[in-house]
């Protein structure tokens, strides 16, 4: 496993990380998540991202569930969780807000699900237009100082709602924003690799970014159509299949095959590799929904090396064209 700094910190997180987004309650229950969640950490990953509004809390019960069992030294992993969306029962104040109110009672509610001392990463799910940034900031600054958290960032938020933030938290001497976590795959790539470039080298902002599989379109299981029990199949999950079934990426992914195939992985492993090569990129957050899904992530590590700048050259012949 490699190892990289988060950002400016001094924190280091695994180039491949461990996501629970639509899987865990969903699809994967606490003894599944023993199984992949010990799988993950002895091949290095020490990673583990969760939200609040994931299975609207229990994906945070269904992890530290695995947590208890599998009893690993606090020191040895990293949690994250987010807040924005609420858990979707909640008043005004408790749902797609940014206000101090519901962040200081987010906080503590995840706390309780995680039956943690602390959480590791805390994010702000997505922006919040109608809270002031600076009460944001300063709130998120002021769980980290209560010893809550020990990090905070964003996901998905604006270049410049972030700089906001961090000039913020300059001017008033808090706790800065360190982290961003955005989609980057072969199909989406406008933000990391152009709008957030200067935040990474200026203000040394890391970047722990999802979907790197484009939600399951680069592993080629939507070339012939939406399959029976995969993602694009869920009922929640109906949002995705227009882009799962677009025709151009479908085909684009059609013709990575041989390049996967001539670096000895596949072509999921190529799309991973290809985003944990970007040096600006602190963890690729990795899903899975079986144990042998998650091993040949995985495997993704084997391929970095043969990234060439001839084969990348390749790879974007065939993505630009279609990419954001």
């Amino acid at each position: 496993m490699l190892y990289r700094r988060l950002g400016s910190t001094g924190l280091k997180l695994s180039v491949l990380s461990l996501g629970s987004w639509v899987t865990y309650h969903n699809q994967v229950d606490a003894k599944a998540a023993v199984e992949m969640m010990a799988a993950a950490y002895d091949a290095g990953v020490n990673f583990f991202d969760n939200a609040e509004g994931y299975a609207a809390g229990r994906s945070e019960e269904v992890m530290v569930a695995a947590l208890k069992t599998l009893a690993w030294p606090r020191l040895n992993y990293v949690v994250s969780t987010k807040f924005y969306w609420g858990l979707q029962s909640e008043g005004v104040n408790g749902k797609n807000t940014l206000n101090r109110k519901y962040l200081m009672q987010a906080i503590d509610g995840s706390l309780q699900r995680m039956g943690l001392e602390h959480i590791d990463i805390v994010y702000c799910h997505r922006p919040d237009p109608q809270t002031p940034v600076e009460e944001t900031a300063r709130a998120m600054s002021d769980i980290i100082s209560q010893g809550k958290a020990l990090y905070w960032g964003t996901s998905e938020w604006p270049a410049k709602a972030i700089r906001a933030a961090w000039d913020a938290a300059e001017r008033h001497g808090w706790h800065k924003p360190v982290v961003e976590q955005p989609q980057y795959n072969l199909f989406a790539r406008y933000r990391v690799e152009r709008e957030y470039a200067s935040l990474c080298d200026r203000l040394g902002l890391g970047l722990t970014t999802w979907s790197p599989l484009a939600s399951g379109l680069l592993t080629g299981k939507y070339t012939g159509g939406v399959p029976d029990g995969s993602r694009g199949a869920m009922e929640n999950m109906a949002f995705l299949r227009e882009g799962l079934t677009h025709p151009a990426k479908n085909a684009a992914v059609k013709q990575l095959e041989p390049i996967a195939a001539e670096l000895g992985g596949s072509v999921a492993q190529l799309a991973l590799a290809w985003a944990a090569a970007n040096p600006r990129v602190t963890s690729v957050i990795t899903g899975a929904s079986k144990l042998a899904q998650l091993q040949s992530n995985l495997g993704a590590l084997e391929l970095l090396d043969k990234l060439t700048p001839a084969v990348r050259k390749r790879i974007d012949k065939l993505t630009k064209g279609v990419a954001d």
